[in-house]
């Protein structure tokens, strides 16, 4: 059965051109991060909420702030690469 020109036969030649299911999943996932990230947005202009509260526990945590706030570390990581930053 032909469907936008290509076989939906299943075949070698159709995984090789990246049409299983796992694939076309990982594209759109792809599609949807290169839609949220605007362009040209610097690192410095995004996940300010999340920077703030990190910013802010590190400064009233002084020594322990490694222990204390990895998670606000984390969310903020996770911020930044839901924008397409690679930290």
């Amino acid at each position: 059965m032909w469907f936008f020109g290509k076989s939906k036969s299943g075949s070698a030649a159709d995984s090789k051109e990246g049409t299983s299911p796992s694939n076309l999943q990982q594209q759109q996932q792809q599609q949807e991060q290169q839609h949220l990230k605007p362009a040209n947005v610097k690192p410095c202009c995004v996940c300010l909420e999340t920077k703030k509260a990190r910013d802010t526990c590190f400064f009233d945590q002084g020594g322990d702030a490694d222990k204390k706030c990895h998670y606000l570390v984390s969310a903020h990581r996770r911020c930044m690469e839901d924008f397409g930053f690679k930290i």
